[in-house]
């Protein structure tokens, strides 16, 4: 059965605003609910969310030869119910074994039902031309937060945060889970493959030790350190530079609706540019952003291009693999490329928490814009490589 595009991706783009929403961002407004009622430390509280991030990018992997093998349609699936388990356990989590045991079954979920895993799908059904819907996907990804955050908040002052958990269990039940079994293709990317020919077979198969593909993971695992720890740790570091709290969490808003705006624009390019070109855009934005702050300049001019850079890196990180290798065995390197960042997303909270205290704030926002250079070299290199490329196969 033949499924229409924009079905396909806007079907997707729901499942991914819940799955983000009762995961990744769950946290946010339930921590306050969570630690009145249980007594529990901050630490222990926030570890749930590094948890999930570990076991999350320990599965990746799997899951991405799993999609290669067997088509996305029944992994998104799976990654739902883990969804509902982990959620159902942790509506009943009285003791912090507990808690802790919802979350890693949560992760399993996220590493089955996120981005990557949405990506590998859309790789494995459009090949080479999946670039737009990628792109589009991200845009409802965008919105997330924007619907989830108020809607938790909501809910929890209504119903406590246990129920809320319930809740989300039961959205996924009658509205994620049904919308991935029947609204998404079944088709694997080895079907894929056979579909949308490689424009260069030899590099279907991907080494381990292509300077390409380490340069994408070392930019991806320095930009989830970067985006996590400033997710977590904005307000200290902006209020420790002479901002007042309301002041950050006011810029801190600026950055949601620049990731939006970023792939808004992207996405009116219509593809007609190659992908390393949105990376080097998302790189050099998450540089002058970090540049910025450290320099001085006003807070919400470097978050909008910290914030426009990160919405062009959710379109890069699965846009450029599938330009440079294809789309056979697309879902497997999504996989493998998950997890080093899945990995540094759970490490990045206590490293930031580790740097203000024993550098400072100040310190630490040096560190951060220094480290913010190395993606955008990462960019360039492959760049560099692929004009280079291009000059031997026009020069032999």
């Amino acid at each position: 059965m033949t499924l229409s595009r924009a079905k396909v991706v806007s079907s997707l783009g729901i499942v991914q605003i819940f799955a983000w929403g009762s995961s990744y961002y769950l946290l946010a407004p339930l921590a306050g609910a969570i630690a009145e009622d249980t007594g529990w430390g901050h630490a222990l509280i926030s570890a749930g969310v590094s948890v999930a991030l570990l076991m999350s990018g320990l599965a990746a992997p799997k899951v991405g030869r799993w999609i290669g093998q067997s088509g996305g349609r029944t992994t998104l699936c799976l990654g739902m119910a883990l969804m509902v388990a982990g959620l159902f356990l942790l509506s009943m989590a009285h003791a912090p074994w507990v808690y802790l045991l919802a979350w890693s079954i949560l992760g399993c979920g996220m590493a089955a039902g996120l981005y990557d895993a949405a990506f590998s799908v859309l790789g494995a059904a459009y090949g080479r031309d999946a670039r737009s819907a990628i792109t589009q996907l991200t845009l409802w990804g965008g919105f997330a937060s924007t619907v989830c955050w108020p809607l938790s908040a909501w809910l929890v002052e209504s119903i406590g945060w246990r129920t809320t958990c319930l809740v989300y269990a039961g959205i996924h039940i009658f509205g994620t889970l049904p919308l991935c079994w029947w609204a998404l293709p079944h088709v694997s990317a080895a079907h894929s493959a056979r579909m949308h020919k490689p424009v260069r077979p030899s590099e279907v198969g991907l080494r381990r030790a292509d300077i390409r593909f380490l340069c994408i993971v070392i930019a991806g695992v320095t930009l989830t350190l970067l985006a996590t720890i400033w997710s977590i740790h904005m307000v200290t570091i902006l209020t420790a530079g002479g901002y007042t709290t309301a002041a950050a969490i006011a810029v801190g808003t600026l950055i949601g609706p620049s990731q939006v705006g970023a792939r808004v624009i992207e996405m009116m390019g219509g593809g007609r540019h190659h992908p390393i070109w949105t990376m080097i855009a998302a790189t050099a934005l998450v540089f002058v952003g970090f540049m910025g702050l450290q320099m001085g300049f006003p807070a919400a001019a470097a978050l909008v291009a910290y914030g426009a850079g990160n919405g062009l890196w959710s379109i890069a990180r699965g846009a450029l693999p599938l330009a440079l290798y294809g789309p056979d065995q697309y879902a497997a390197l999504m996989g493998r490329l998950a997890r080093p960042m899945l990995l540094a997303g759970a490490a990045a909270p206590t490293l930031g928490a580790l740097l203000i205290d024993k550098v400072g704030s100040e310190t630490t926002m040096v560190l951060l814009a220094a480290t913010a250079v190395l993606p955008f070299a990462m960019a360039l290199l492959i760049h560099v490589d692929l004009m280079r490329e291009r000059r031997s196969a026009e020069f032999p």
